[in-house]
């Protein structure tokens, strides 16, 4: 008795679960404290009460109660969670568990009852599961990331809908598989998978990019994160796999960096040309005045075969020279170029025999024009010069022979080019099969005096003079190349329409007589250049004035000298050439004037009103030019 008395007490004590007693017919017959608490009856207001009471009414209407009971007797426990009632009827989850009690012969006398309410973990549980649902749900509405998870082994478990936009699977065909398909054949090759899982298992994160398939076989490149995933007790549970997919990003890198590799390239050739141009522009002064000097000298002295040999030698030099420096100037995009309209296909066709009269018998040349190839604007002369350079630097590029391709092609250019305005152009192209360069000597291949022949095999302005050339007709040059693929030079020409009536060939000026006595003020700062052009215009038969500087000349004009005629330079500070002819105009617009320059500067420039004459010049030259200005002065249209 003493032990069933301390028994009771301990039942009695428990407040967290409901324990009591049910009789046979399942009326309650004891009730603790814990019973109390939560269900909220007194014992005097519960006892000899059916336990049916606290369950809830749908239960009672499939008769729950009675087949609890009849479980518990038959199988010897009944054991279930669902709803039941307080005493106001407010609703609890609770877990049951209905022993049954049989005496000493087996006979059954009742139940044990044991109740716990379990309402504040399934809240909690439920809070969880939709915080799951919440984030599964947020986990599959991410298109932009490929999130899923993955088991110890690497298999996939989970699949979000931007892991199948993005690697292109459904979540059925790939629930189970290694996660090492999506690794291209080199990388599963190598194990690059498997280091993957180990380094974030043992490291807790694993970073990287790379190459990574689609369901189609196409490659994209991937940021890829893999997360370890433990439980409490620090075990291994799985990964959590995050790939996106970075490859426009990646390739607007590229693109960028390409562009300002361009600018950068375009700013370092725009400096040098700067500096080219100004050093072209002294020395073509000095040509002037050599040329000019040596051509007077040949034609005064007698002929003698201990000089004229060695005038003749001189006079080669300074003509080579001049060569030079007109290169150094189409470099630096000033030099003097008469832009005309010209039939592309038609101008390669005349040049054709001459091209293949270049190389060698080891080498070949084919033509691949495209038909009804547009007319181009450039210099035709200059052009030409560019086409036979070209030509000549792919025969040296196979020493031991090969083929030389030229094409040409319409194209239109788009708003994205760094060097073209957009509209229509032709591309001529020539092509060979040499040793190609690298990306770096491709890159200073346009430089003025780098080359890659030999020494004494090239001057190195070859490429620089076409790349000024294309710039100045408003195209360009463009050189792809590989080590050991050979090389291929584009050039750019824009395109104009045909008309018959505009379409022109290159033309030397013919030869004409001297004009009559004139009188000529020369205007040029720098004193060589005006000895030798007063003294060439002397020997023309025509008297000469000479002055160091715009100002002066209109001074002089101004104080009453006759003049018939102005030879000035155009580059001469405080006041150019083109400025001085351009006030003559307005004030003696009868008075005929000439633009002696080695620039292509077009400052003032009225194509076909003023003559312009191109330093270095000869005495033929200057008696052209007089006689073309005196010609456009006779029919006011020259100044």
């Amino acid at each position: 008795m003493e032990d069933n008395e301390r028994y009771r007490l301990l039942v009695e004590a428990i407040t967290d679960y409901a324990v009591y007693m049910l009789d046979e017919g399942g009326r309650v017959v004891s009730w603790n404290a814990g019973a109390e608490r939560f269900k909220g009856y007194t014992a005097h207001e519960i006892l000899g009460q059916h336990f049916s009471g606290f369950y809830t009414p749908e239960d009672r209407a499939v008769d729950l109660p009675a087949r609890a009971l009849a479980i518990a007797a038959k199988e010897g426990r009944f054991e279930q969670e669902g709803w039941r009632l307080r005493k106001g009827g407010e609703r609890f989850w609770a877990h049951v568990v209905i022993d049954p009690i049989r005496n000493g012969e087996g006979g059954l006398i009742g139940y044990a009852k044991v109740t716990r309410d379990l309402s504040e973990r399934r809240k909690a549980a439920e809070a969880l599961r939709r915080t799951q649902e919440q984030f599964q749900i947020l986990v599959d509405g991410v298109t932009d990331y490929a999130i899923y998870m993955l088991d110890p082994a690497g298999r996939i478990s989970s699949w979000n809908s931007g892991a199948e936009r993005i690697k292109g699977y459904k979540r059925q065909d790939v629930l189970g598989s290694h996660f090492s398909r999506f690794y291209t054949p080199e990388d599963r090759r190598d194990g690059r998978p498997g280091q993957a899982l180990e380094i974030a298992a043992r490291e807790g994160r694993f970073e990287k990019e790379g190459w990574r398939l689609r369901q189609d076989g196409s490659r994209f490149w991937a940021h890829v994160v893999i997360d370890a995933i433990r439980n409490d007790e620090g075990e291994l549970f799985g990964f959590a796999k995050v790939t996106r997919d970075i490859t426009e990003r990646v390739e607007y890198q590229k693109a960028l960096e390409k562009t300002r590799e361009a600018l950068f390239q375009s700013r370092k050739l725009e400096a040098i040309g700067e500096l080219t141009g100004g050093i072209a522009h002294d020395f073509n002064n000095l040509l002037a005045a050599i040329l000019g000097s040596l051509d007077l000298l040949r034609k005064r002295l007698p002929s003698d075969p201990r000089i004229t040999p060695l005038l003749d030698n001189a006079i080669l030099g300074a003509e080579r020279g001049a060569q030079l420096t007109q290169r150094l100037l189409a470099f630096a995009r000033k030099q003097e170029l008469n832009i005309e309209t010209f039939d592309l296909a038609a101008r390669l066709g005349e040049q054709r025999d001459f091209l293949e009269s270049l190389l060698r018998s080891v080498h070949e040349i084919r033509f691949s024009l495209a038909p009804e190839l547009d007319a181009v604007r450039t210099d035709p002369v200059q052009f030409d010069r560019a086409v036979v350079n070209l030509v000549v630097n792919a025969r040296d590029a196979m020493p031991r022979g090969g083929r030389i391709e030229m094409s040409a092609t319409c194209e239109v250019v788009e708003a994205n080019d760094p060097v073209l305005t957009p509209g229509p152009y032709v591309r001529l192209s020539v092509a060979d099969e040499g040793e190609g360069m690298d990306r770096e000597t491709a890159a200073r291949a346009t430089e003025p005096f780098f080359t890659t022949k030999g020494v004494g095999k090239g001057t190195g302005l070859g490429l620089s003079m076409v790349h000024g050339l294309m710039l100045q007709s408003g195209g360009k040059l463009e050189i792809m190349s590989r080590k050991g693929k050979g090389t291929t030079v584009s050039l750019w020409l824009p395109r104009a329409a045909y008309d018959s009536k505009t379409l022109l060939s290159a033309r030397k000026e013919p030869q004409v007589p001297n004009s009559p006595p004139l009188r000529v003020l020369a205007v040029d700062d720098d004193p060589l250049v005006l000895t030798n052009t007063a003294a060439m215009l002397e020997e023309l038969g025509h008297s000469v004035a000479t002055t160091d500087s715009g100002r002066q000349a209109l001074e002089l004009l101004t104080s009453g000298w006759p003049v018939e005629l102005v030879i000035a330079d155009h580059v001469m500070p405080g006041m150019t050439g083109t400025e001085l002819l351009d006030t003559l105009r307005q004030q003696q617009p009868e008075l005929p004037g000439i633009l002696a320059t080695g620039y292509a500067d077009s400052e003032g420039r009225e194509p076909g009103l003023r003559t312009r004459l191109a330093k270095p010049f000869t005495l033929d030259d200057l008696r052209n030019a007089i006689h073309q200005a005196m010609d456009l002065g006779r029919r006011g249209l020259n100044t």
